[in-house]
């Protein structure tokens, strides 16, 4: 194909059947289309395994990309939390009569095309498709090559639904995986509305530098966790423990673990066996290097300085002893990429701190940076998760998939 903007100009098109659709319409279509994917596992986890079987083993992103009957199922139970949301479009926010006898309204519409860019996540196509059509807009999708197989039976599967519903199937595309024809859609700004890129840093990267389409994005989690000397050690193990290894693959995973030199020894001594059971890997700093080697942790390797500020995606962290709190600031304040960063403390005044001082769109006291998902947070599925602070930050869902449109209503005035 050597442009895609057939494609676009139909989508554009098919976003106002969308746009027009009654909510119940919404809402109906939406736990259909849950049906649908349950009906069709077997030909989604065929279609899976095909791109599964293209990916190395070792490949990190093979965990992304796999659907199994419990994903499938899951996917399905998200469709019918999206359709249980309310309308984020068509809210009256603002409403007043001027002196002059207009009537002025302000209220939430849908932001129109969203095109969405992203990698080795086939549950992405179908929760974007589900948020966009809940809250009226159409979409654009761009997955990866990885998914190619995955992601065409899920768009045919919306499309079908969407055609049982009378709408446009167009509404919901999933556009060539060539490279040669992203540039096409960042500069797209007469069909597409919003670009959203979801992926490594360098996706992210490439679209903000390139794309001339307004950008919102869903950054890569480099998340810390500090681990204060005031802390509950057992509980502190245990969350870092959890953060590390419970879905490795993921944004909201834990990459560094930074710890108090007054608790360092000890912490270690209990953190060391849970991680040691999962074989994960600690790029350790010179003090956690030496105190592992005693503890003969199997999995070691001393750390270098890119191993700070990484975003690992697999078994893997960084551990770096600190000398307290300002340290610790410090070292975030240098490495974040401001997604979800963590304190395990039972002072009072040093969390505050933290949880005041630390920029990012998660800051979590003694819990999990797991957490940071719009499901669990009640927003349903996501797009991603923002890091930036404009229009959307934290858990990207339905609620940030409008924007404003001013009604004035007149009886001839001019100015």
């Amino acid at each position: 194909m050597e442009t895609i903007q057939p494609l676009l100009a139909k989508a554009q098109q098919a976003s106002v059947a969308v746009r027009t659709l009654p909510d119940a319409q919404k809402k109906a279509l939406l736990l259909q289309l849950a049906d649908v994917l349950v009906e069709h596992t077997s030909n989604i986890i065929a279609a899976n395994k095909k791109d599964l079987d293209r990916m190395a083993d070792e490949d990190p992103k093979k965990d992304r990309l796999l659907l199994t009957e419990t994903r499938i199922r899951d996917l399905a139970g998200s469709l019918k939390d999206i359709a249980a949301l309310p309308n984020p479009a068509d809210v009256l926010l603002l409403e007043r009569t001027l002196p002059n006898g207009l009537q002025v309204q302000k209220k939430s519409v849908p932001l129109g095309v969203v095109g969405v860019i992203y990698e080795s996540r086939p549950n992405v196509t179908v929760d974007v498709a589900a948020l966009c059509i809940r809250s009226g807009n159409g979409c654009v999708l761009r997955g990866g090559s990885d998914a190619f197989d995955t992601n065409t039976i899920l768009v045919q599967l919306i499309q079908q639904t969407l055609k049982t519903f009378g709408v446009d199937e167009n509404a919901v595309q999933l556009l060539p995986t060539d490279r040669n024809l992203v540039n096409e859609l960042l500069n797209a700004v007469k069909y597409v509305d919003i670009i959203i890129p979801r992926g490594s840093e360098q996706l992210i990267e490439f679209v903000r530098a390139n794309s001339k389409v307004p950008v919102i994005e869903t950054g890569a989690g480099v998340c810390h966790t500090y681990i204060e000397k005031t802390a509950d050690l057992e509980k502190g193990a245990a969350i870092v423990t959890n953060a590390k290894v419970s879905r490795p693959s993921v944004c909201n995973s834990l990459d560094t673990v930074l710890i108090d030199e007054a608790v360092a020894a000890p912490f270690l001594a209990l953190l060391a066996p849970q991680l040691k059971q999962y074989e994960v890997e600690i790029f350790a700093d010179e003090i956690s290097y030496s105190l592992l080697q005693q503890l003969q942790y199997p999995y070691l390797t001393a750390a270098q300085p890119e191993d700070f500020g990484r975003e690992f995606l697999s078994l893997k962290c960084s551990v770096k002893v600190v000398p307290g709190p300002d340290a610790a600031l410090a070292h975030i304040r240098q490495y974040s990429s401001k997604h979800s960063e963590a304190i395990i403390s039972n002072d009072p005044e040093i969390s505050e701190r933290f949880l005041n001082e630390v920029d990012a769109a998660a800051v979590y006291l003694n819990a999990s940076t797991r957490f940071t998902d719009g499901g669990v947070f009640g927003l349903g599925a996501e797009i991603g998760i923002s890091t930036q602070k404009l229009h959307a930050r934290g858990p990207f869902a339905l609620e940030k998939l409008v924007t404003e449109k001013w009604i004035i209503h007149g009886s001839g005035q001019v100015r």
